[in-house]
């Protein structure tokens, strides 16, 4: 049977956070994740993941100002960067999640890199969760900084610490690279989360053109037993009408 993780910054965003757990719970996801939930008191939210049992599992650090996905690759904002760390940090705490996603940003070039470096090495050195960073597909993100399995690999191998971890979004990583099977195999030792949704709508995973019974049977057979993220839009825009995908494909 595999375990499932609902992402609430795309499930249930109708509700409010502590709401969107009860009914996370409620559908049977076996854990919690989100995107930005600094506007919920992390009191709230750490008393609805008491009361359902459900254990959250990551954070992301703020995206920044409108139009921007993240400040920790950008020149001139390390500042800005740090603070938004130490702010991911501090509700990771506060409500136990146990990753903290480090956003990157629209950035390119030996500068970015550099200063997205350091900012890791500050994110991990500071906290002893697992800190992680994502490839974005260059469709829906044009211009983010980081786009693929093997520019997080190097970067992980660079900044040299063993809380840093890739997330493998396989809805990212199916439009950039495909050959899903074999990166997982090859990334397999750095992966600290997997996430999931169907490509190309980014809806429920029993559509599109990923066979996710197969991903899912595979990761079994890699020994990988955490629950799985499913970071997707509900097609119909109500999560409860497109939860059929759970049995067929536990």
């Amino acid at each position: 049977m595999t375990d499932f993780s609902a992402n609430l910054g795309f499930l249930w965003k109708e509700l409010s956070l502590p709401d969107a757990i009860r009914a996370a719970k409620a559908a049977g996801f076996a854990a919690v994740e989100t995107h930005w939930p600094y506007a919920t008191p992390a009191a709230e939210l750490k008393a609805a993941l008491d009361e359902t049992g459900l254990p959250l599992l990551g954070v992301n650090t703020i995206q920044g100002e409108e139009g921007e996905n993240g400040l920790c690759a950008l020149p001139g904002r390390e500042e800005e960067a740090r603070a938004s760390i130490d702010q991911a940090i501090a509700y990771a705490d506060a409500t136990d999640a146990r990753a903290i996603h480090v956003m990157a940003g629209f950035a390119d070039g030996p500068e970015a890199h550099q200063i997205f470096v350091e900012n890791l090495r500050y994110a991990c050195d500071a906290s002893e969760r697992t800190i992680l960073i994502e490839p974005l597909n260059h469709h829906d993100a044009p211009g983010y900084f980081l786009s693929s399995s093997s520019q997080a690999a190097d970067i992980i191998a660079e900044v040299d610490r063993a809380n840093l971890k890739l997330m493998f979004d396989c809805y990212h990583l199916q439009i950039m690279e495909g050959d899903l099977t074999r990166r997982l195999t090859h990334h397999q030792g750095i992966i600290g989360h997997i996430q999931f949704a169907s490509v190309p709508e980014r809806a429920e995973p029993d559509l599109g053109e990923v066979n996710y019974t197969h991903i899912f049977a595979y990761l079994k057979e890699l020994g990988y037993a955490a629950p799985l993220g499913a970071e997707y839009k509900p097609l119909s825009g109500k999560t409860e009408d497109g939860l059929g995908w759970m049995k067929a494909l536990a």
